[in-house]
């Protein structure tokens, strides 16, 4: 609740009184109601400017930008709770490191999806074929990588400290193709952490 200014006291000396004859000297407009008074104070708790809201707008777009930017290149602090932490980047880096056939199904599906669109029916057999086949060939490459990556990963970090799931992330990082991976690739292929 607002307080109220404190009344003026009745001494001479006050304002809107002349000294000489005690007579009340006019203000020349007519004292404001209570409610113009209030509208008068009220200022928004929160600035209303259209500058105020591009600049927060500018500042929140930036700090987005910079996340962005962080989890690209793999700072701890911009990465979500399932990428962090050294055994995870230990099997970024390890999944990273090597060739992988699951890099290549999206664009083989494309591919099969283009041979239904010529309905011919037996292309169309063979294109099933080999896109069945080479799933499986991905499933065992998954099974490798996740196996070398949690028997990598102990002797690094031991046994008793092993993450659970550590190789079915590196594992399911290895489907994604190398330039749609987040946080990005930070070694070259055949780099392997050590």
């Amino acid at each position: 609740m607002a307080k109220t200014p404190a009344p003026a006291s009745n001494d001479a000396s006050s304002p809107g009184t002349n000294s000489n004859d005690g007579s009340a000297a006019g203000k020349g407009r007519p004292t404001p109601s209570r409610a113009e008074q209030e509208a008068a104070r009220k200022r928004p708790l929160v600035a209303n400017t259209k500058e105020a809201k591009a600049q927060r707008k500018a500042e929140v777009a930036s700090e987005r930008e910079r996340a962005r930017i962080g989890m690209a290149a793999g700072e701890e602090k911009y990465l979500p709770a399932k990428d962090r932490g050294p055994q995870r980047k230990f099997a970024r880096d390890y999944a990273d490191a090597g060739w992988h056939l699951g890099e290549l199904v999206m664009p083989l599906m494309i591919l099969v999806i283009v041979i239904m669109i010529l309905n011919i029916t037996t292309l169309q057999i063979y294109a099933f074929t080999v896109l069945w086949a080479y799933v499986a060939f991905v499933i065992i490459d998954m099974v490798v990588t996740g196996n070398r990556l949690k028997r990598a990963a102990r002797r690094k970090f031991g046994a008793a400290r092993l993450e659970r799931g550590l190789g079915w992330y590196g594992a399911m990082r290895t489907m994604q193709m190398r330039w749609m991976r987040l946080p990005k690739p930070q070694v070259r292929r055949g780099q392997y952490p050590s």
